[in-house]
């Protein structure tokens, strides 16, 4: 980063200088105060701004005849000054008027882009569907296939039942995660995913045919391996082709169908509950539908433009962008930008090879940063307890004096609540961000957890007394999760890493998931008679705080700022960040929304503080 821009440079002070302001009406207006806050970063950190702009020109123009595209070369020249000043771009005589008329609809219209990206995005978060129906699958088969292999009694049976149900969360964070490197190099983006569709379509139905647990067992070791290397590859992928401003709200349609397959799962576990000694067995089957849409859909999808450009393939990688991007005047700009920024992340980086790129990631200040991020969200995943109740929320719900059918539709009223809390956060995660999200719903996730196992110990009034304030709190706690850490995990884990670590990043908060989910569904059969239904809550509750106080030191924002751009946001050291955040923007959030003081939003540490990060 340019660290020698300093405050008397004349961009610098037009954008920087107003966030100082203190007029009421513009303090108040979050969204404007994002958007300038976004301009200043954009500003401070464009390597772009260090040449000038006949030079820009010049090595645009380079560029596109160096890698092939000489006929695109007017138009990378074009594109790169609207790069250097994406907010000018009105005033750049050199445009015509139909790329002028393109830019302003896309700045005036969020959800503008090509049918092919829409199309791909949505694919993609089709294939999410596949974990939450195998979650669920096995959450209606707990039920039943236990007493088929005979493995329903207390004590060594309570830890078979939790392996056979968690193995494919471990070898999907120990295997599948870090197989993802080498799928990718040689396979791309689009041949990892369509390898591990086929896997995740096969596997399903080996479930439903085994004839001991010994062979549920290996048939879900098999399918964890490709749920990992596909949980690391499909957020990756989505995140590569989604533009900055809508980059959330897009990557987010993989939460989104995350829990839409847990919910369709519990709708399969209604349907086939009536089959008799067979019923777990179309539960644990029915989730290779999702694996099978994905594997015949990616073939018709473009290739990531970043993997292509990490490989050298820069004329086909512009080939792809122009399918993602509604005009070649967008394209050309946002793939050239990409490219700039990825010469500069090669400057830093410190070796190609597999364990050097990975090392990067605890190695290299920024990408340790962003390791810190990635891994406390994806491990507040499983500390906030929402996998209890995707594992075993039927189990829970007999605890509370359910039969096992009420217990199947108390469990699809689960999937369909978290299904319609998800949807809203598709048109806040942009503007409120992602670091705000968890920090307001994790207090509410700890006291609703808390509530719930409390409700278990009514035993005072009539039989199933329990029965409506379990569900109620449950349902509760199941909102709050959809409005902040369900999201907001995968989704922050595929934007923080630079392209280069991209898929070593991601593989290791991939591992962190699934690992800590392994161990939430090993051990939760056997902590329900140990320390009571009622005493599992409670212990997850008070993670919900625990993991509250991680986001708050590791988790920084990220919200409409373009893969590139995040550099500099960990850039700053952790200490000052936490120093910040401590002695500016929590008093102002207190006097703000607590005691209702009319006062200035403090601009983000990298706006006012740049000397940090030098």
């Amino acid at each position: 980063m340019d660290d020698k821009l300093s405050a008397n440079h004349p961009t610098y002070n037009e954008h920087v200088g107003p966030l100082k302001k203190s007029e009421t009406d513009e303090a108040n207006d979050s969204a404007t105060m994002d958007r300038r806050q976004a301009t200043a970063l954009n500003i401070i950190v464009n390597p772009l701004m260090r040449s000038s702009r006949d030079q820009t020109v010049v090595d645009a123009r380079a560029f596109a005849d160096s890698s092939h595209m000489a006929e695109h070369a007017d138009i990378f020249g074009r594109a790169a000054l609207i790069a250097r000043d994406p907010d000018a771009f009105a005033t750049i005589p050199e445009l015509n008027e139909e790329e002028r008329a393109a830019l302003t609809y896309e700045r005036d219209h969020k959800w503008h882009g090509s049918f092919m990206l829409w199309y791909s995005i949505s694919l993609c978060a089709v294939g999410a569907a596949t974990q939450g129906w195998d979650q669920t699958g096995s959450n209606g088969a707990n039920l039943s296939f236990p007493r088929e292999f005979n493995i329903h009694h207390k004590g060594k049976d309570e830890w078979i039942v939790g392996i056979v149900n968690s193995i494919i969360f471990f070898t999907a964070g120990l295997i599948g995660a870090f197989i993802v490197d080498p799928l990718n190099h040689y396979l791309g983006r689009r041949g990892e995913i369509f390898l591990t569709a086929c896997c995740l379509t096969a596997t399903p139905i080996g479930s439903a045919f085994a004839r001991s647990w010994q062979e549920l067992f290996a048939a879900r070791f098999i399918m964890g391996i490709g749920i990992g290397a596909k949980n690391a590859t499909v957020p990756i992928y989505s995140a590569e082709m989604a533009p900055a401003r809508t980059r959330g709200a897009l990557v987010m349609f993989w939460q989104l169908w995350v829990v839409a397959g847990i919910f369709l799962g519990f709708a399969a576990n209604v349907i086939v509950k009536d089959t008799g000694d067979i019923a777990w067995r179309l539960q644990l089957g029915s989730a290779f539908i999702p694996s099978l849409v994905l594997g015949v859909g990616v073939y018709f999808c473009p290739e990531s433009p970043r993997w292509l450009m990490k490989h050298g393939k820069y004329a086909e990688g512009f080939k792809s962008m122009l399918r993602l991007r509604a005009h070649p005047i967008i394209a050309a700009r946002d793939f050239y930008y990409s490219y700039v920024i990825y010469q500069e992340e090669l400057k830093e980086a410190r070796g190609a090879g597999y364990f050097s790129r990975l090392w990067d990631c605890f190695a290299v200040p920024r990408i340790r940063r962003a390791n810190y991020g990635a891994s406390t969200v994806m491990i507040a995943q499983q500390m906030c307890g929402i996998n209890i109740i995707s594992f075993y929320s039927s189990t829970i719900f007999t605890d509370a004096d359910y039969t096992e059918e009420q217990a199947l539709y108390a469990s699809l009223g689960y999937g369909a609540i978290q299904v319609l809390a998800t949807i809203p956060t598709l048109f806040i995660i942009d503007t409120k961000g992602r670091r705000n999200l968890t920090l307001i719903t994790f207090p509410f996730m700890c006291i609703f957890l808390l509530a719930a196992g409390l409700s278990l110990l009514n035993k005072t009034g009539s039989h199933g007394s329990q029965i409506g304030p379990v569900a109620l709190f449950v349902y509760l706690f199941t909102i709050s999760y959809s409005l902040g850490e369900g999201p907001v995990a995968f989704q922050y884990s595929a934007e923080v890493f630079p392209t280069i670590q991209r898929e070593q990043g991601m593989a290791w908060a991939v591992c962190i998931n699934n690992t800590f989910a392994g161990l939430l569904g090993l051990t939760f059969p056997r902590m329900r008679t140990v320390m009571t239904p009622t005493g599992a809550f409670g212990f997850y509750a008070g993670l919900n705080l625990v993991a509250w106080a991680m986001i708050f030191c590791f988790v920084r924002e990220t919200k409409q700022l373009t893969l590139e751009e995040l550099d500099q946001v960990f850039s700053v050291p952790t200490k000052s960040f936490i120093h910040h955040e401590l002695t500016v923007w929590l008093p102002w959030f207190i006097k703000r929304h607590m005691f209702r003081q009319n006062i200035t939003k403090p601009p983000p540490i990298i706006a006012t503080a740049k000397e940090v990060a030098s």
